[in-house]
């Protein structure tokens, strides 16, 4: 078993697709985006003791809330200082690697629910799956680079799609098995997070099975790799540079602030895009009654899964397109259309247009999608592909980052808004012109980008000794 997980036994044979690596990714991918879907478990981990209420020893949500923020966290660091080992051992190792990891931590948190120990389901969710992600998001990414060097965007793009999508099946899945569980004493949560672990688990298995790494020296048939005249006036280098190598670079942090940005600006409203809808838009979304909050509650649910929609479908169409537009020039879309679009948010809400909102939000969001889909094949045509898979795995902690960013920015402005007597409707207006001028940031990082100096390039031996 541990000689069909090596490298060397992955390679490969005369005939093999490179369209079968795209699934191989997508089975992991849609698998750990399970944790964009954590939430449905909040209110019933609330209520394990008093069942249909909280209860004298439940767990409050505050303290529940720190398994989502964990297990990001841990994502970005374990890819961090995992890309380096999953560069080594490449996909099929890291892919097996990661379901055990993922699969094993709902096992953990299952039974940290079950025995009511909230360290433990942080150990098993929060470490161990987040460790899971982490070596879950990366391990496609320098495998689909290599197999697809005319068309990067399109391949990073299937993959992370899939993560951007997991939160659709998930988020069902586990209503579906929390209400099959459930009895009059219990809210089915444990034994939902142990089957959803060994569902996973087995699908996640897929990939390693399928995935295959090219043999070396191979290309795409018709592929003609670009030259020194592209490398000037596209930005595509015909260099390498190693990941060591590549953290001592203008450009990587340049790279690290145009994600940590794009980021930044979307993750905050997606989190509170349902509670947003409803305040900007009080005569729409109005609560006078028990009905009506149900009711605007589920209208803004809506909202919310078109937003999810629209992440996952800008994953695929921005990174595929940018194979076209080249990098940096639908980064500068991104940052300039988004800094347009932030600055109107407000506008739609003192004339009530409902409809402009959400547009414009619908494009925000499949920008933010596609800024993580793109992220790869704008590192592969800075860097090269040698180790694309360590440099993203180190970029992605600009994602970590947003990830405190984006929450704090609207969740304290908007609280400082309200505690000064600003209508609910209004409480959001500075936060959206803050986004844009971070976007406005963003767009002169991503300006500033140019081709790497050669002293950075590793040398022939570097590269054949990480072929």
């Amino acid at each position: 078993m541990m000689d069909f997980l090596d490298r060397q036994h992955s390679v490969a044979r005369l005939g093999y697709s490179r369209w079968m690596v795209p699934p191989a990714a997508l089975a992991v991918h849609l698998c750990i985006g399970q944790v964009y879907a954590f939430s449905v478990f909040n209110k019933p981990m609330s209520q394990l003791i008093g069942i249909t209420a909280p209860a004298p020893g439940d767990w409050s949500i505050p303290a529940l809330g720190w398994i989502f923020s964990l297990a990001i966290v841990v994502l970005g660091l374990s890819a961090a200082f995992g890309g380096a080992w999953v560069e080594r051992v490449g996909p099929r190792r890291a892919m097996f690697t990661a379901a055990l990891l993922f699969g094993g931590g709902l096992v953990i948190a299952s039974a940290g629910v079950a025995l009511h120990q909230l360290w433990l389901v942080y150990l098993g969710y929060g470490v161990v799956g987040g460790c899971g992600l982490g070596i879950g998001y990366i391990s496609p990414v320098s495998t689909l680079i290599k197999w697809f060097p005319d068309r990067p965007g399109l391949a990073t793009g299937c993959a992370i799609m899939g993560f951007g999508g997991g939160a659709l099946i998930g988020a069902p899945l586990a209503v579906s098995l929390m209400k099959h569980y459930s009895s009059a004493a219990s809210t089915g949560v444990a034994p939902t997070m142990l089957t959803m672990g060994i569902i996973y688990l087995c699908f996640m298995m897929i990939g390693p099975a399928i995935v295959r790494v090219p043999a070396r020296g191979w290309m795409p048939a018709g592929y003609v790799p670009p030259t020194s005249a592209d490398e000037a006036k596209k930005m595509v280098t015909i260099h390498n540079v190693t990941a060591d190598a590549a953290i001592k670079t203008r450009q990587f942090w340049l790279l690290w602030w145009v994600l940590c940005l794009n980021v930044t600006a979307g993750i905050g409203v997606l989190g509170q895009a349902s509670l947003m809808i409803q305040e900007m838009f009080p005569l729409r979304f109005p609560h006078d009654t028990p009905v009506a909050v149900a009711a605007s509650a589920a209208a803004a649910g809506g909202f919310v899964g078109l937003l999810s929609i629209f992440n996952m479908i800008g994953r695929i169409s921005w990174a595929s397109s940018s194979d076209y537009l080249g990098r940096k020039n639908t980064y500068a879309i991104f940052f300039s259309l988004g800094a347009v679009l932030y600055a109107l948010v407000p506008w739609t809400g003192k004339t009530h247009n409902l409809a402009l909102f959400i547009i414009f939000y619908l494009i925000i969001l499949s920008m933010y999608g596609g800024g993580f889909a793109t992220i790869p094949a704008y590192l592969k045509d800075i860097f090269g592909s040698i180790q694309v898979g360590a440099i993203h795995g180190r970029l992605l902690t600009a994602w970590a980052a947003a990830g405190v960013f984006g929450p704090v920015l609207v969740n304290y402005i908007r609280q400082f808004q309200l505690d000064r007597g600003v209508p609910k409707a209004d409480a959001y207006s500075v936060t959206m012109y803050i986004m844009a001028v971070l976007l406005a940031i963003g767009f002169l990082c991503n300006f500033a980008m140019t081709p790497l100096h050669e002293r950075h390039h590793a040398k022939l031996s570097e590269v054949e000794a990480l072929a």
